[in-house]
């Protein structure tokens, strides 16, 4: 039911505050580092797992596909608590992460599009589709 997918979005988003916290601990910050990012992968993966082990009921995914959508708010609610003026204040080191981020990531697309190879190019659309 409905409800289970809920209840799925939650027991995620403890594991990835736990997970969170505990990455923190290791790091030396007394705050939770990417508990949110955590529980998204570990909710769509143990989604798509379901899924593909015939194990998710419609019902279910569809708690699961609103709780889902309603992630992005509140990640970008999230964001913009954190304070970018200190954190840029406190010296290049975060330039250069973010930089350096977005330039690994922009020479990945390539490396990752071409993971699969070409598959056959889609029907045209009958006139009646169209």
């Amino acid at each position: 039911m409905i409800i289970y997918g809920v209840a799925a979005l939650a027991a995620c988003h403890l594991a990835g505050v736990i997970l969170g916290d505990l990455l923190g601990a290791v790091l030396g910050v007394q705050s939770n580092v990417g508990g949110v990012g955590f529980a998204m992968l570990i909710l769509v993966v143990l989604t798509d797992w379901m899924r593909r082990t015939g194990r998710l009921p419609k019902l279910t995914e569809q708690g699961v596909l609103f709780w889902s959508a309603m992630y992005i708010p509140i990640v970008v609610a999230m964001a913009a608590k954190q304070n970018v003026v200190a954190a840029l204040a406190g010296g290049p080191v975060a330039i250069i992460a973010g930089v350096g981020a977005t330039v690994v990531c922009v020479a990945m697309v390539p490396v990752i599009a071409g993971i699969g190879g070409r598959e056959a190019p889609l029907p045209p659309l009958m006139p009646q589709e169209a």
